[in-house]
């Protein structure tokens, strides 16, 4: 069934159709994560706490403060004797939480949840003490509570705090030399889960690791003239937490590395670094994937020769179970609209057509579109006979430069204006934007939504003559509509390869990079 499309915020489109979609798609809540790879797994299986005792004694752990994997040895006495005793451990989960629906995905913050593990198992002796040396867990850093448990009773109740640990690679290089940055030892909660991160005292962006139960890695790019840069990584929320000596958490301290530019070598190449290829917890068409054929359930099915590509992108079509003989019409499922001073209905379904066949005399298709040149994110192939919509599959709009060459000028004096083009930025919270740091320093964003995902930065090139670097990473967009507990929004998510809420949907968010030369 064909109906009238209505305008949205003073957008309309010729040969369009609104598509209804259906009722809400999940409640709102955490996402689990997906498989992320070398993530640790939990330090043991999840046991039940036992209950505490009227009195306990004091477990000594030696070390007490060290990083994962160290060595450590714990201790305990005056507890009953010849028992089995279950040395337990607590920790967390920690998950991205989202509110996805047909329509959109909301960005509605993180949550920790607490749990106890089991650590490992022992004996007392006659006297009742034990002794065990193991590896420090690999987890979320910050304190734990281990306890000795006996007959399900804590008996005796010790600590270990995981404490924290970074790496940097190379320590030198040219201009756009890729840096890698890996993190050890963030924690659960909120005020211990993230850093920022400081490129010359300019901020860069955000490093989490909810996903990755501690551990963040980031990649950036030397900038700067020749001689040494420092980077430095402040705990924060957001922007950095700078007298973490004086704070609740005096152990999130902070981490210097001093990276050494050698040389400049000309602009790098304009590359697009994608996040890892992990397999979605979640239906990765939440917003497209409720959408019902307004005239009856689907009758057919159909594939796609490829899931996701960018904008302009050839796809063969095949399908069967249709109505042999018949005419089939293709449509691209997308939406319309704005966020932006949002009230009502802010944005709509859409169909576009992108083609028309005929089914063969069994009722299969073999066919190709192209994919239209529009928002990017995940959309929906549907084929219509008649009225009704016989078939739907899934394809995701991946973001691009809009040409070889996406910047206006490449070489430029001091001052001079130029623009950045890009494809396929999408209308939710997890991508309807873009960060942009200059030589590492976050400037702003650009939002793709009211414009079908076509985006022009407007940008002025500054600094000395040489090299000067453009790096553009993903996004969570708390602007409008506005939530509460949104931490983490509007800056630059520079852990965007294995700790992104996207991930869990099938987003495939990059960071995209580019480079000018400042001439006199």
């Amino acid at each position: 069934m064909t109906i009238t499309i209505k305008r949205v915020v003073g957008i309309a489109f010729a040969a369009t159709a609104l598509v209804v979609p259906a009722s809400a798609f999940a409640t709102p809540g955490p996402v689990q994560a997906p498989a992320i790879p070398g993530a640790s797994a939990l330090p043991g299986p999840v046991v039940d706490p036992g209950k505490p005792a009227a009195t306990m004694t004091t477990l000594t752990t030696t070390p007490d403060i060290a990083v994962a994997g160290t060595p450590t040895t714990i201790s305990g006495a005056g507890l009953p004797p010849n028992k089995e005793v279950s040395l337990t451990w607590s920790t967390a989960t920690v998950n991205w939480v989202l509110d996805a629906r047909p329509d959109s995905v909301d960005y509605l913050g993180r949550t920790a949840t607490k749990f106890t593990v089991l650590l490992a198992t022992t004996h007392t002796d006659a006297t009742g003490a034990f002794k065990i040396t193991m590896a420090a867990p690999h987890d979320f850093g910050g304190l734990h509570d281990i306890y000795a448990v006996v007959d399900g009773v804590q008996v005796a109740k010790g600590g270990f705090l995981i404490a924290r640990h970074a790496t940097m690679t190379p320590k030198k290089g040219p201009i756009g030399t890729p840096i890698t940055i890996t993190y050890s030892g963030l924690g659960s909660s909120l005020y211990e889960g993230s850093v920022a991160l400081n490129y010359d005292n300019k901020f860069a962006g955000q490093l989490t690791a909810n996903w990755t139960r501690g551990v963040a890695v980031a990649h950036i790019r030397a900038s700067g003239p020749v001689g040494k840069h420092v980077i430095y990584l402040d705990d924060s929320v957001t922007f950095g937490y700078m007298n973490i000596p004086q704070s609740p958490n005096p152990w999130a301290v902070s981490k210097k590395f001093i990276f050494t530019v050698t040389k400049d070598a000309g602009r790098p190449k304009a590359e697009i670094d994608w996040p890892l290829n992990v397999a979605p917890t979640m239906a990765p068409t939440t917003t497209l994937a409720a959408i019902k054929s307004v005239a009856g359930a689907t009758t057919g099915s159909a594939s796609l020769s490829v899931t996701s590509g960018q904008i302009l992108s050839k796809v063969d079509v095949t399908a069967s179970g249709l109505t042999p003989n018949a005419p089939v019409a293709m449509n691209w499922a997308s939406v319309v609209g704005s966020r932006v001073n949002c009230t009502g209905t802010c944005w709509a379904f859409t169909t576009t057509p992108i083609g028309t066949a005929t089914a063969s005399a069994d009722g299969t298709l073999n066919t190709k579109i192209t994919v239209p040149d529009g928002l990017g994110g995940w959309h929906a192939v549907q084929l219509v006979q008649g009225t009704t919509t016989v078939a739907q599959v899934p394809f995701y709009v991946k973001r691009s430069f809009a040409s070889a060459q996406p910047i206006s000028d490449l070489t430029l004096h001091d001052g001079q204006h130029f623009t950045i083009h890009l494809k396929g930025l999408g209308w939710t919270q997890l991508d309807n934007t873009i960060a942009v740091d200059y030589d590492n320093a976050y400037m702003g964003y650009g939002c793709g939504f009211n414009s079908q995902g076509d985006t022009v930065l407007d940008m002025v090139a500054t600094g000395a003559p040489g090299t000067h670097l453009i790096d553009m990473y993903p996004l969570l967009y708390t602007q409008q509509p506005s939530y509460a507990n949104t931490p983490y929004g509007m800056i630059p998510m520079l852990s965007y390869a294995s700790d992104l809420p996207g991930l869990a949907l099938g987003y495939q968010l990059p960071a995209m990079r580019l480079a000018i030369t400042v001439v006199k």
